[in-house]
Order: C-alpha cells, then sequence, then structure tokens
C-alpha cells in the first residue's frame, strides 16, 4: 500500500518521494529505447481469454510474446510465440517465467506475488506493480486503502470466521467476500438478516454494508510509467443476479454530468494512489442519492472493456501493449456506442461446446463475435462474448435482449 511515503530531503531539497518517481521515470524511457533497439520480451501469466485478447493486440507491434499457464490447450496457448505450462500461483514456477523478460502482466489476481517481486527487483518490468497487485487482490486490503486514501466505499467490518460473522448481526444486510480467491461471483454471499448467517465464510473476509444501488458502472484507466494517464467512457453494467456475473452492459454509462464527473474523479483517485502502471478498471455503485461508492478494483483488462476492440480507436489490449512496450497512451474515444452480451454456459450443459443460435446471430448488421476457444462448456462459465455497435442506446438494449434470447452454449449429446 502506498501509505506513509518518505518526505525527508536529500542534498538537493528535492523531497525523496519525488526523487524516486523520477527515477522511475528515467528507468521507464531508458527501457522504452532498449525495446526499440531491439525486439522486446513480454510474457503474461495466465492463458484464458483475457490473454488470447491481449495476444491478438500484440500481433501489431514488434514483440516476442510468452505465456505460462497449466493446461496446453488453454485459449491463449497457441497465440504465442512461447508457451511455458506451469503454476502461475507457485513462486519457482513464476520467477523461472519471468526472469529472461523485459515485461510481465497478468491476466488473473491469482499469481505469485512474491516471485513477481523479485522479478521487479531485478529489472523486469511488471504491470501492475506486485505492491498494487498486493493491495487489490486481498479484499481485506483493498477496502483498508480505500479507508486510509479516504476514497468513497461502503462501510465494511473484518471477520476472522464463521464465529466472528455471527457477532455482527446488527450490521446486516451486508455482503460477506473472502479475503483471498474470490473471482466471477464465487467468494461472495449475500447476507440479509440473522438467519443467512450460517452461509458466510469460515474464514478471513470482508461484511460490507450493503448500498440502495441505482446504478452500477465501471471506468477503465490507464496509466504509464511516467505517471500519465487516460480514461475510457465509462459503462453501464447489468448483472446476472443469479450468477453474479456481468450480463450485459452499454456504453456510455447514462448518467447525469455531475455524478459523471464524481465518478470519474474517484476513479482516478483510485489509480493515482495505486501508483501503478497498467490499466485499471474501476467498478463503481451509484446509490439513490447519486452517491459514488468504490465496489471493487481489477488490475488488467477487464470484461467491462471488452467493447473497446471494435468501439474504441484504442482497445484496452492494444493500450496495455503501448505501456509495456513505452509507446504513447493511445485514443480511448468511441467510434460509436456499444454493448456486450456475455456468453456463458447454459444450466444443465457440461461438455464439449456447441453455440446454438450463432449462424442467426452473425445476420445482425454491426454485430462482432468473440468465442473465447474453450472446448468445454459448464454452466455459467463465460465461453465467449458478442458486441454490438448503434448510434442509438434503444437499438443497443434490443439487440442486446435478442441476442441473449438466441444463442446459448450447451453441450454436445
Amino acid at each position: 500500500m502506498t501509505d506513509n511515503k518518505d518526505k525527508s530531503i536529500n542534498s538537493n531539497n528535492i523531497p525523496s518521494d519525488e526523487v524516486h518517481k523520477s527515477a522511475r521515470i528515467a528507468v521507464s524511457e531508458a527501457s522504452s529505447l532498449q525495446y526499440r533497439a531491439g525486439q522486446p520480451k513480454a510474457g503474461i501469466l495466465g492463458g484464458g481469454q483475457l490473454g488470447r485478447m491481449l495476444l491478438q493486440a500484440a500481433a501489431n507491434y514488434p514483440v516476442t510474446t510468452y505465456v505460462m499457464e497449466n493446461d496446453p490447450s488453454c485459449p491463449a496457448a497457441h497465440l504465442c510465440h512461447h508457451f511455458i505450462k506451469g503454476d502461475i500461483t507457485n513462486f519457482d514456477d513464476v520467477y523461472r517465467f519471468g526472469k529472461g523478460l523485459d515485461a510481465l502482466t497478468i491476466e488473473i489476481e491469482s499469481v505469485n506475488e512474491d516471485a513477481l517481486e523479485k522479478l521487479e527487483q531485478e529489472g523486469v518490468n511488471i504491470y501492475p506493480r506486485p505492491s498494487a497487485l498486493r493491495t487489490i487482490k486481498n479484499k481485506i486490503l483493498q477496502k483498508q486503502f480505500y479507508k486510509l486514501h479516504q476514497i468513497p466505499s461502503s462501510e465494511f467490518i473484518v471477520t476472522r470466521d464463521l464465529e466472528d460473522l455471527k457477532q455482527h448481526a446488527s450490521f446486516l444486510p451486508a455482503v460477506h467476500k473472502v479475503s483471498m480467491g474470490g473471482y466471477d461471483g464465487r467468494g461472495v454471499q449475500l447476507l440479509v438478516g440473522k438467519d443467512d448467517l450460517p452461509r458466510g465464510f469460515d474464514t478471513p473476509a470482508v461484511l460490507e454494508k450493503m448500498i440502495n444501488i441505482k446504478k452500477e458502472i465501471a471506468i477503465i484507466i490507464a496509466m504509464n510509467e511516467k505517471g500519465e494517464n487516460v480514461m475510457y467512457p465509462s459503462v453501464d453494467m447489468v448483472f446476472d443476479n443469479r450468477l453474479n456475473l456481468l450480463d450485459y452492459q452499454i456504453c456510455p454509462a447514462g448518467l447525469p454530468e455531475k455524478v459523471l464527473w464524481k465518478a470519474e474523479a474517484v476513479a482516478r483517485k483510485v489509480v493515482k494512489e495505486l501508483d501503478s502502471p497498467g490499466i485499471f478498471a474501476v467498478e463503481l455503485f451509484i446509490d439513490d442519492q447519486d452517491n459514488v461508492f468504490v465496489n471493487e478494483t481489477a488490475p488488467r483488462v477487464h470484461n467491462s472493456g471488452h467493447h473497446t476492440i471494435e468501439a474504441n480507436y484504442s482497445s484496452q489490449f492494444d493500450m496495455l501493449w503501448r505501456i509495456m512496450l513505452g509507446y504513447p497512451l493511445g485514443n480511448t474515444a468511441s467510434i460509436l456506442p456499444a454493448a456486450i452480451v456475455n456468453l456463458l454456459g447454459s444450466e444443465g450443459h457440461s461438455g464439449e461446446a456447441f453455440y446454438k443460435g450463432l449462424n442467426e446471430v452473425l445476420k445482425i448488421e454491426n454485430i462482432f463475435v468473440h468465442i473465447y476457444g474453450k472446448k468445454e462448456t459448464r454452466p455459467g462459465r463465460k465461453m465467449g462474448h458478442i458486441t454490438i455497435l448503434s448510434k442509438e442506446k434503444q437499438e443497443l438494449i434490443h439487440q442486446a435482449k435478442r441476442i441473449k434470447q438466441t444463442v446459448s452454449v450447451i453441450s454436445v449429446k
């Protein structure tokens, strides 16, 4: 976390934190020159759909790509120059993978940050910095980070175990989130009343006071080594309440100007205080009084930014390569308003995947299908997404609903 910075003065009367920042910029600029003198080596920890889309964007740049994942048939495996089978949570695997690289990024938070710290100390550029990753991947530390830096977020209580949780019935209704390992709706329980307490987690967790949510939005911000940042237009996020997964989204978000300014200011503060180059998706709640609260932050490319591939001049994936390779930040402006629909595995279907209705959907104008290359489907698994472009918001909503009714991911019988 970025608290208690050293404010001592050196012989030139410059605060030491400014010296450190200047040194980082100098290293960044030197790295950029080194990259351009030869083809850099960049690695991705994780080989899922985010890695796949990162590699599709990497094809436009002079870079040699490496992926580490424990599944040789993962979605990203065939798109990289070099695939290494390994465990992204294992110190030795991550350290060996990153040791010969110029730059390294993640597509999921559950990586070994101890190995990343050692690599960073040895000169490998890590995106995001391990310090930011440590803060974000632990829900307890993440909430404490918001509180420390006076970033608006819901009230919370840290619980050690189930017995501890039961002492806080008066705090309900609330959301219980496991400290480590929760992902895509897993590790989250809604506790409305005392009878729900047994459904909580018997492990360190955060109990977050429930907010009367009017709207949930996401804002993606990119920051380079110099601290320069650019922001993508905000998106409205519509969730599947049953699976607690993003169902579809609309960009730009329909917010009054003053509320949007407030949300953008909060999102910028989150990224500024994390003090790390990279891509960050800040998820925010807007309550019925138009107050803005940070829900969570993701230190990587994110589901809420998939539409940027077609809908923005520089996609979130292109932007991360610009940052990692030391190029200028891209243009985040929208080309057209957009919506995306997630393609999730259908209930009752597990096994080899089949995309029912895909042929019919492909007849629709201005839609773009992204299939993630996962051979096996299961209920709720992210199997792809479809992007829709239109000048009219109602057309986006109409087509999103039409796609949801038309396409399903089932298993081959």
